[in-house]
């Protein structure tokens, strides 16, 4: 099955290419073998985006991209490669044209917008002990902690930089949105989905950290994209 196409998880602020570790399982087991996570500098738009574009242009094949909150927007600015066959968002920003992370989430902010707190050096950290409450409350007390002490924080300036050529509006798109997150306000979530007309729009009761919580749902979700792109 995994010969025919690579699978490219692109994760989001405050976690690096591990949080993809229960989906990667999932999908392994269903047969897929050419599995690939990017591990992104989170330090602008343009880095990431370009990180993440040389990772795909080494794959033999077509590409299916998945992206993971901000994850959203890197898929969204560098997916128009030719060897990209479609996009899949979990939870993830799908900026148009001149939007930015940032300037989605003042439509609606977030539950924790609270709980943010830059650093002297220019990163933006969950603070440690509301990392549970803010990004993964369906998960347990430990693998929040571990998530917490492991959290890769953005430089905070990256929120404001804009997608240029949506890769959204020349590719077929799924969506997930988490209906119970504190990251991306639900509503911005279904605000991006329903505007890029997805091939299929699943909803779930998760907190912003579905593609850990909800892994079987989310490799299902990938699965189905991936069967449909051949």
């Amino acid at each position: 099955m995994g010969s025919q196409l690579t699978i490219v998880l692109v994760h989001g602020f405050w976690g690096g290419a591990a949080h993809w570790s229960k989906v990667i399982l999932e999908l392994s087991r269903k047969g897929y073998d050419k599995i690939r996570a990017v591990e992104m500098p989170l330090t602008s738009l343009a880095d990431d985006a370009e990180r993440t574009r040389k990772m795909v242009k080494q794959q033999e094949g077509k590409v299916l991209l998945v992206g993971h909150s901000y994850g959203g927007a890197v898929i969204t600015e560098m997916g128009n490669l030719p060897n990209v066959a479609g996009l899949v968002y979990i939870a993830a920003f799908a900026p148009d044209a001149g939007e930015s992370p940032g300037g989605i989430s003042q439509a609606n902010p977030p539950a924790a917008i609270a709980n943010l707190a830059p650093d002297s050096d220019g990163y933006l950290w969950i603070n440690y002990d509301k990392y549970h409450e803010s990004f993964c409350q369906d998960m347990s007390a430990d693998e929040a902690l571990v998530m917490a002490v492991a959290q890769k924080a953005p430089i905070a300036t990256t929120f404001g930089d804009n997608v240029t050529d949506p890769a959204w509006k020349h590719k077929p798109v799924w969506y997930q949105l988490s209906t119970q997150d504190h990251m991306i306000h639900p509503a911005n979530q279904k605000h991006m989905a329903e505007r890029m007309k997805p091939r299929k729009l699943i909803e779930l009761d998760a907190s912003h950290a579905s593609l850990a919580s909800r892994a079987a749902e989310v490799a299902n979700l990938i699965d189905e994209a991936a069967k449909a792109l051949g």
